[in-house]
């Protein structure tokens, strides 16, 4: 019998390989210091052991990469991808999202709890393989997977709307992703994610075609951000909404948001030098 095989780039985007529920592999990080990453764990520099550290703690707290794996999760950041289309889902602004789950590829839902718990602590899935448990959970909550189960965005857009979806949210890490979503439906809102290391070139055209975009580590999607965004959260890890539609998912995600807000009008993009990751790549 084949292991299951999991791979993502990560807590700085660093390689970690997890089969059958062990890290086999972790390489280093690219990035030594994340803002989120110091907020939430209290960790201060990213290295090889406090990372297997955290993945170990991540399949142990809540059953990543097992036939454990809980599909309903805490509200992890204030203006994730997934706290923003869980809240979208929530107030009708979406029908579907396609977001992406180890052990499943590819997840279309209309389930708010569902597409925030796939998504809450999950980051950077590069390769999966199919965990029937974690399916089997999905599909329970009336989620759908891919036929076989694979990491295909552009896939899932298109089966989404065969199920007669019509306003769908879709995660895309690639420029590649977001120009096919956009060629197949003007009305999806493409949310670029894990863009660390972007080239300047793709992230303009990203920009061109995204609405909601987060800037990871990414020193060039912080600059577009001066000309494009129409509105940001946060500023670690910023998230920049690109276009009107982009904006009012944000503005709606920040109604539920407990924490107390500021809400200002200022030049763009606000990034307090000693909050950014480091280094930007």
């Amino acid at each position: 019998m084949e292991k299951d095989r999991h791979v993502f780039e990560t807590m700085g985007k660093a390689k970690v390989v997890v089969e059958d529920g062990k890290v086999v592999e972790v390489g280093e990080p690219v990035l030594s210091y994340c803002p989120l990453w110091a907020k939430i764990r209290g960790i201060k520099e990213l290295n090889i052991r406090v990372i297997k550290e955290n993945i170990e703690f991540r399949i142990h707290d809540f059953g990543m990469c097992t036939a454990d794996r809980a599909v309903e999760l805490e509200v992890f950041v204030g203006f994730g991808a997934s706290e923003t289309f869980m809240t979208a889902l929530r107030r009708g602004l979406l029908d579907a999202t396609v977001t992406v789950c180890e052990g499943a590829g590819t997840v279309i839902t209309s389930d708010s709890t569902l597409v925030q718990g796939i998504g809450a602590r999950l980051s950077g899935v590069i390769e999966t393989t199919p965990i029937e448990g974690i399916i089997e959970k999905i599909s329970d909550k009336s989620g759908k997977t891919l036929d076989p189960p694979r990491i295909d965005q552009v896939a899932g857009l298109r089966l989404a709307l065969e199920l007669g979806y019509e306003r769908v949210g879709i995660t895309v890490s690639t420029l590649t992703d977001a120009e096919q979503c956009r060629a197949i439906s003007e009305h999806t809102v493409i949310f670029g994610v894990h863009l660390t290391g972007i080239s300047r070139s793709e992230a303009e055209e990203l920009c061109e075609i995204a609405d909601l975009i987060t800037a990871c580590a990414s020193p060039h999607i912080r600059e577009l951000a001066k000309e494009k965004a129409l509105l940001q959260a946060g500023t670690a890890i910023p998230i920049f909404a690109l276009t009107p539609v982009g904006k009012e998912l944000l503005l709606e995600r920040a109604k539920e948001v407990e924490d107390t807000l500021l809400l200002n009008t200022m030049r763009l993009p606000v990034l307090p030098e000693e909050r950014q990751p480091g280094p930007l790549v």
